[in-house]
Order: structure tokens, then C-alpha cells, then sequence
């Protein structure tokens, strides 16, 4: 009865993406953390989104905040002074289990991505994994620890540095690129799920993509973040470890 009354004051995106979380309730395992930003911060100068989250604004926007909780729902902003996308991270520990949240983008240049990662994996970038990247026009997704994010590669790109023959067959079929189209100023239901070494993208209840390669693979998933290189609205995140 109180699911019925749901549905019925949902729009139609919306009813599907939330029958297709309560149909796959059962196969997303043991729910791990979740937020739905009901607060607010208690001053405006710096970033202060509790609950167990964090930020990289002290350290890549001079202390400037770039978060803000209001309305219910937590905004992402790249400040002036930043010389790196915004990154809003909580601990996110699992081998297989899923990520679930509703994202608004305002511009067509906006962007949101969920990037997991093992700080303690030292053979790749900042314990760069894989990723999940949403766009008005695009989806994007990416194993960064056996391509792009690979230590080795990284440098030598950052060095600017010609690649060899095994670096640019290791980043071979790592990044998948999928056509979308994403109303602006409008919320949707994002769900990445990873299992084993693939991992799956469902918005607004439909599968728009799998990408299966062996960095998803990586048996401890322990951070998630938000990386936002401009602006994102994000709101009622949901963690699940299936093992």
C-alpha cells in the first residue's frame, strides 16, 4: 500500500528506476551506509557535509568550500581557486556490491563521476580503480587500474613522454563510451553496480552499459568518490556489499 502511494506520486522515469531498485533489492546485498542530506551545515566559509564524508578542498581549493547541504541534497561546485576537480569521498569497503543515488546536472558541460578506490594499492595514481562517469551526452566507463591510472602510465603521460608498445596495448579497451541523453535540471536515478569483473550502469531503470575488464576485479573496493570537475546536485546515496 505505502509503495503504491509512492508510485503514484513519482514521475514516469522515476517509477521505473525505483521498481527497478526494489526488484533487484534482494540481489544488491547487505546495505552498507546510506544518505539522504537531511541537514545543514553549520557555517558557510568551508565545507562541511558530515555523515562520514569528505573532501579535497583544503588541499586543491585553498581551504575554499565546494560543498553545500541544502534542500535536502548535497551541491558540488568547482571554486574559482581550485586547480582539481572536486572530489567528495566516503568509505566504501567491498569485493563485490553496488552504489546507488540520484544526481541532478545543471549545464551541459556538468558532469558527475563515481570513482572507487584502494589507497593502499600503490601500483596505481591516488589508488585509482574504476569509474563511472555521467555526462548530458554521455556515459563513460573506465578501468583505471589496468589502463589509464596504471603508475607507469600515468607518469610517463604526466612527463609527457612518448608511450611504449605494452602501455598502449595496456590501455586497450579500457574505457567504454556510451551515447545518452540526460535532461538538464531534472533528477536521475543512477545505480553502478559491480560484480566479479564487470561492472553495470543503470539510469532511470534502464541498462545503458556493461564494461567488464580486470582492474574492476580488484578484491577491496574502499572508497568512493564524487568527482566532480565542474557541477553536480547529488542526493539519497545508498552502498550495498553484496559479499
Amino acid at each position: 500500500m505505502k509503495i503504491t502511494r509512492l508510485l503514484r506520486s513519482l514521475s514516469t522515469a522515476a517509477v521505473l528506476a525505483t521498481l527497478t531498485l526494489l526488484r533487484a533489492a534482494d540481489d544488491l546485498g547487505q546495505l552498507i551506509f546510506q544518505d539522504d542530506f537531511a541537514r545543514s551545515a553549520s557555517q558557510e566559509k568551508t565545507d562541511e557535509p558530515g555523515n562520514g564524508w569528505a573532501t579535497n578542498s583544503k588541499s586543491r581549493a585553498k581551504g575554499n568550500k565546494q560543498v553545500d547541504l541544502r534542500d535536502g541534497a548535497m551541491y558540488i561546485y568547482l571554486h574559482a581557486a581550485a586547480d582539481h576537480a572536486v572530489s567528495v569521498t566516503h568509505p566504501a569497503e567491498f569485493t563485490d556490491g553496488a552504489v546507488a543515488l540520484r544526481f541532478k546536472l545543471e549545464d551541459a558541460r556538468d558532469s558527475l563521476g563515481l570513482d572507487f578506490a584502494d589507497l593502499s594499492r600503490k601500483d596505481v595514481h591516488a589508488g585509482h580503480l574504476f569509474a563511472a562517469r555521467v555526462s548530458p551526452k554521455q556515459i563513460l566507463l573506465q578501468d583505471l587500474a589496468t589502463g589509464g591510472m596504471r603508475l607507469d602510465i600515468h607518469t610517463a603521460r604526466q612527463a609527457k613522454q612518448t608511450l611504449t608498445a605494452d602501455q598502449q596495448q595496456a590501455l586497450a579497451n579500457k574505457d567504454k563510451k556510451i551515447p545518452a541523453t540526460l535532461a538538464l535540471n531534472e533528477w536521475h536515478d543512477l545505480l553502478v553496480k559491480i560484480s566479479r569483473d564487470e561492472l553495470a550502469v543503470t539510469v532511470d531503470g534502464k541498462l545503458v552499459g556493461t564494461l567488464q575488464s580486470p582492474g574492476i576485479a580488484h578484491p577491496t573496493k574502499k572508497l568512493l568518490r564524487l568527482a566532480v570537475p565542474r557541477n553536480a546536485v547529488v542526493d539519497d546515496v545508498k552502498i550495498w556489499r553484496k559479499n
